[in-house]
């Protein structure tokens, strides 16, 4: 089926409408993001009792921030979540908190943490827009809105 028959007002309508919405008092939003960070130099330190406190602090933390984690995945040298934020918080403040804790706390009850790496963490992080209905789904609702108003 071709795209431009299914994105008329109706399907939009439909999709926005079974898609779920948190609200903070000023906006309605469904703000979902696929977060990845490393340990300094890529160091395979998250295994075993590291990793599981880890998934600890990180629910913790998110619970604190009223960040709703959808996916969670510790690998030995990264860490995946898939995270719903409050746009008026924002996914930097977020994954900054998330990281500062995680640091800090592992650090001090791990203490090889401390001797192998200068930091837990490396500064950068990959962070991507998850959700929603399609670009184009998007730019033909808008563009119909404009045309209806004309009739």
């Amino acid at each position: 089926m071709h795209l431009g028959v299914l994105c008329g007002n109706s399907l939009y309508n439909q999709y926005m409408e079974n898609k779920k919405y948190k609200s903070n008092h000023n906006i309605i939003y469904s703000c979902t993001y696929h977060v990845v960070w490393c340990p300094k130099y890529r160091r395979k330190v998250l295994v075993g009792p590291v990793a599981a406190r880890l998934k600890e602090l990180i629910v913790e933390t998110c619970t604190g921030l009223s960040v709703e984690i959808q996916e969670m995945e510790i690998m030995p040298d990264h860490v995946h979540l898939l995270l719903d934020i409050d746009p008026q918080f924002g996914v930097h403040k977020a994954v900054k908190r998330i990281k500062g804790v995680s640091s800090r706390v592992l650090r001090q009850e791990f203490k090889e943490l401390t001797t192998k790496l200068p930091t837990l963490w490396s500064n950068s992080y990959f962070v991507s827009t998850v959700g929603g209905a399609p670009l184009e789904m998007i730019q033909q609702y808008i563009q119909s809105q404009k045309t209806s108003q004309r009739q």
